[in-house]
């Protein structure tokens, strides 16, 4: 499969790349994906939510009245569950969300994950950039010339491109990541997906092993 490349103004250079068939085009697994995107939404959870038990409760100890002869069920103490401002039953408590995968599967996810938005048109090739100094009126500019203002766009580039990164930071609908920090849950929430062509390699040579 060949994709065309694009320059940062959003016209075609005239040049191709072929994208790998073990990466951009294979059947995707939506169980991989379906781990994958689950482990990676587990991860992002804290994990502090808790909630006072009758122990932990502050209050009287007394018994809050006779055993016998209210009519009502027994009472023993205002830090009873039951009790408005009581303890909470088998209430929530700090705990690890995070769960381990095999790296063959995540690896496999990723590829399910390229090959979908390949196969809708939704990966762009574009040729290596950088800018002089951060800017995000620079970065907005390129989204703009290659439509991807008004869209959810995650870019793949260079490690060595900071500037690109620190320029995009501010911009809610707009990732930047290099080609080891793809994630399943990223490449499926872009509406597209721009890699830069030095990059393209990475990903094949690390999702191809």
């Amino acid at each position: 499969m060949k994709v065309a490349v694009l320059d940062i103004t959003g016209k075609d250079t005239g040049r191709k790349v072929e994208l790998s068939s073990e990466v951009f085009g294979i059947e995707p697994n939506d169980h991989a994906i379906y781990l994958d995107v689950k482990q990676y939404l587990a991860n992002q959870r804290q994990g502090t939510h808790k909630a006072k038990e009758r122990g932990e409760i502050t209050g009287s100890t007394r018994k809050i009245k006779k055993q016998k002869g209210t009519g009502t069920a027994r009472a023993g103490s205002i830090k009873s569950p039951v009790f408005r401002g009581g303890g909470r039953i088998f209430g929530p408590r700090p705990r690890n969300y995070s769960f381990k995968l095999n790296k063959n599967l995540k690896r496999l996810a990723r590829k399910s994950a390229l090959s979908i938005q390949a196969k809708d048109n939704n990966l762009v090739v574009v040729e290596d950039f950088n800018f002089e100094a951060p800017k995000t009126k620079e970065f907005v500019n390129v989204l703009k010339a290659l439509g991807l203002d008004t869209k959810k766009s995650l870019f793949v580039i260079a490690e060595e491109n900071k500037n690109v990164y620190l320029s995009s930071r501010n911009l809610q609908g707009s990732k930047v990541v290099n080609a080891t920090g793809i994630n399943t849950y990223n490449v499926l929430n872009a509406a597209k997906v721009v890699v830069s062509e030095s990059t393209l390699e990475g990903i094949q040579s690390n999702l191809s092993k």
